[in-house]
């Protein structure tokens, strides 16, 4: 009989609250869904990708290239102000590579889902630190629609800061912001490893009355790098805050 992600779920919660075989209908659960997102991976390799799931290491040398190229730009913030909250991490980086440890804060909200956005992005916290007549690097993650960055920069600029660049690891075509450098250009949807748990559960939620389309996304994070026993310990944990 064939399972999807979902009826796994399901399957795990209702026997191990139905009978006492707990430990065996576990290893019985997550052995099929290893099995099925493996062989998900096999059927879909050919396909174009839709994710890009960079790893820590490849973050970490982008940004190291980075650093580099706002060095020999000849640019030197007096202040790197990380966008919350995908920004934080690339921002507290190169606060070390460029040792420049005046970090501060700025939280823009708009993201709904995977492949979904808040038309109109919200400023729910403005800059925790002065900027005025300061040079300011402005540091996200990805510039997709370029919505918060272009908000975040008007919000700085606002604030009475001299001199204002933006920084962020990935750069979408379809921006209407475009940052003073990227790392890297993508179409895909970027999965950071500071962002794993919540894109699969946002999957798992967004697809409740799709399990193919659940097998299909999860089967693609895998194609992108995304660690299957990883997916199957998220999906483990998942099904077990369910309340028997």
């Amino acid at each position: 009989m064939k399972y999807s992600f979902v009826s796994y779920i399901v399957i795990y919660v209702t026997q191990s609250c139905g009978n006492g075989n707990h430990v065996k209908t576990k290893k019985l659960t997550l052995k099929l869904l290893t099995f099925h997102i493996t062989q998900q991976k096999e059927r879909s390799v050919t396909d174009k990708p839709r994710f890009d799931a960079p790893n820590w290491i490849k973050i970490y040398r982008m940004l190291l290239k980075q650093s580099q190229q706002i060095c020999q730009s000849g640019f030197k913030p007096d202040v790197i102000v990380g966008v919350s909250r995908g920004g934080w991490l690339p921002a507290r980086v190169l606060s070390d590579l460029l040792e420049n440890a005046n970090l501060a804060n700025v939280k823009v909200e708009c993201y709904l889902g995977i492949d979904k956005s808040g038309e109109t992005p919200r400023l729910t916290q403005c800059v925790s630190a002065s900027v005025a007549s300061k040079r300011v690097l402005v540091v996200d993650e990805v510039a997709d629609s370029g919505r918060s960055l272009q908000l975040t920069f008007n919000h700085i600029r606002e604030e009475g800061a001299k001199e204002i660049k933006t920084a962020v690891l990935y750069y979408k075509p379809r921006s209407i912001f475009r940052p003073d450098w990227w790392a890297a250009e993508t179409s895909c949807w970027v999965v950071f490893p500071w962002e794993m748990k919540e894109t699969i559960r946002g999957i798992v939620e967004a697809h409740k009355t799709d399990a193919a389309k659940t097998e299909q996304e999860l089967a693609e994070l895998a194609n992108a790098g995304v660690s299957r026993k990883l997916m199957t310990r998220f999906l483990k944990e998942f099904s077990e805050a369910k309340i028997c």
